[in-house]
């Protein structure tokens, strides 16, 4: 049985909750936990799947938390980006946390899973990480990886779940199609799902055929609604280059131009929110583009300094910039395909895609790439999808914790 839990009460999925007031103080899982819901660790031991993001509303981290409530926390596992969270590295290795002298198993490295060896010492695997709000965003990845080992050791699973940054009510973009599952696309979800990492879990837990014994220790106070500078908790960038808000807002859409020869501004302090490349004629492909709701695009430079992605590294480029005006109502990833469509006219001869392969698993398909390719314009495109929007709009209902 897949239960949610909230404090003194659990419920089965479908539970309605009333809306958070206007000044709801929201609680992450992990606070959830300590304060109400104990019973779910006392005397067992324990495994923690986390990272820099796991803390309470003071910042206190999870592993503190947990310790000075006597709970037996026996080995730490760390996603994308390890433990601290500053690494840009395809390949991390294990370690030993130096403040408690618990080991601190990779699951980014040689193995993107935990071994069944590594759950031996465990009564109950937790896993706090915080999602971005976008199917390529790993975290996710991880936790169901993790959760399917669980299952097959029979140890219990509880997430702490946390806000979705860019809020719970909107769902936009292209389908993952099946055959084109990843690390970057595990679950048949659009680009932006509007779910947070618990829900998607328990999406993931039936869809895939996980059957983990799966608990989620919601976010008390969180509204669909809500966006995270509502929240009273503090950011911290869940990866070196989701600097700030502003960043995961436009992650859904320009996240695919990781597959294409322009720079995202990875290795500047606006990751995500620019395009460049050395070729590039800004205010061309702006005017092309015309105006998009809820966004404002202006011409600028940006120069990447070490970037992860090795593009264009202390290159002055001229670049397009990105600035949310209205929140509620931009669709970055509609923009990414008028993007797309504009950058393949203005430069046929120097826009390309980069790895085709990776192009398609950021996006879910191939169709978008073929599309392009094919020269179809943005409103050819964007009309495929809203039957496959209109489908998952039905199924996800069913995994919602948060109204």
């Amino acid at each position: 049985m897949i239960l949610i839990c909230g404090g003194l009460l659990t419920c089965l999925i479908g539970c309605t909750k009333d809306p958070p007031a206007a000044d709801a103080e929201v609680r992450p899982g992990i606070e959830v936990l300590v304060t109400d819901s104990m019973h779910l660790v006392a005397g067992r031991r324990v495994g923690l799947v986390t990272n820099q993001n796991g803390v309470d509303r003071q910042g206190v981290g999870d592993v503190d938390r947990l310790l000075v409530e006597g709970v037996q926390l026996v080995a730490i596992f760390s996603p994308e980006h390890g433990f601290r969270g500053e690494l840009d590295e395809a390949d991390i290795g294990h370690t030993t946390d130096s403040a408690t002298g618990l080991p601190i198993y990779s699951l980014y490295g040689a193995r993107r899973d935990p071994t069944p060896e590594m759950l031996e010492s465990l009564d109950v695997l937790l896993i706090d990480l915080q999602d971005i709000g976008a199917r390529p965003y790993t975290y996710i990845s991880t936790a169901l990886l993790a959760m399917r080992v669980a299952a097959s050791v029979g140890r219990d699973v509880l997430i702490l779940d946390r806000p979705n940054p860019i809020g719970g009510e909107l769902v936009q973009g292209p389908m993952r199609d099946s055959g084109f599952d990843s690390f970057v696309g595990m679950l048949p979800v659009p680009l932006r799902h509007g779910m947070t990492l618990g829900e998607l879990a328990l999406f993931g837990n039936e869809v895939l055929g996980i059957g983990a014994q799966l608990t989620v220790v919601p976010a008390s106070g969180w509204g669909r609604a809500m966006w995270y500078d509502e929240t009273g908790v503090p950011w911290i960038r869940p990866s070196p280059n989701m600097p700030d808000l502003e960043s995961a807002t436009h992650y859904p859409g320009m996240v695919v131009f990781e597959g294409t020869n322009l720079s995202v501004g990875r290795g500047t302090p606006i990751a995500f929110q620019v395009l460049g490349a050395p070729w590039l004629r800004p205010r061309d492909v702006a005017e092309l583009v015309g105006s998009h709701p809820g966004v404002a695009i202006s011409d600028t430079t940006v120069t990447p300094r070490s970037p992860g992605d090795g593009k264009y590294p202390d290159m002055a480029l001229p670049a397009l910039r990105l600035r949310v005006a209205d929140r509620r109502a931009y669709d970055p990833a509609r923009l990414a395909v008028r993007l797309l469509a504009a950058l393949a006219v203005v430069h046929p001869d120097s826009f390309a895609f980069t790895s085709t392969r990776g192009f398609d698993r950021l996006a879910g398909s191939d169709q978008l790439r073929l599309a392009i390719e094919a020269g179809q314009t943005a409103d050819e495109i964007l009309s495929t999808w809203e039957g496959g929007l209109g489908e998952f709009g039905e199924l996800r209902e069913r995994f919602l914790i948060y109204r």
